[in-house]
C-alpha cells in the first residue's frame, strides 16, 4: 500500500494497547541517508481548551506501527499516556 502525506494526516493514530486515540499524523520524519520514513510526527494538542498549554509532542517510531488501514493507523505504544512513552521532540 502506497500513502501520500495527506492520506496519513487525514488517518486517527490509535493505540491498541489502550484504545486511546494519539490523534492525527501531522509530520514524518526521514533519514535522509537511507531514503526512509523513520517515524511519525504528531504535535502536541491542547490542554482543556488551551488554557494548560499543548501536550507535548511526540515521534513514533516505525517500528510501533502495526497497522496503517483506510482510516486509521494503529500502534502499540506500552503507556501512551499523552505519547508520554513516545520521544518528547520541540520543547526544553
Amino acid at each position: 500500500m502506497v500513502c501520500t502525506l495527506e492520506e496519513l494526516r487525514s488517518k486517527d493514530v490509535i493505540n491498541v494497547v489502550n484504545g486511546e486515540n494519539l490523534g492525527k499524523v501531522d509530520n514524518l520524519e526521514l533519514n535522509a541517508v537511507t531514503t526512509s520514513v523513520t517515524a511519525l510526527v504528531l504535535y502536541g494538542r491542547p490542554r482543556f481548551f488551551g488554557l494548560f498549554g499543548p501536550r507535548d509532542n511526540c515521534v513514533i517510531s516505525f517500528r510501533e506501527i502495526r497497522l496503517i488501514g483506510k482510516d486509521a493507523i494503529l500502534v502499540a505504544l506500552d503507556d501512551s499516556g499523552n505519547c508520554a512513552s513516545c520521544i518528547k521532540i520541540g520543547r526544553e
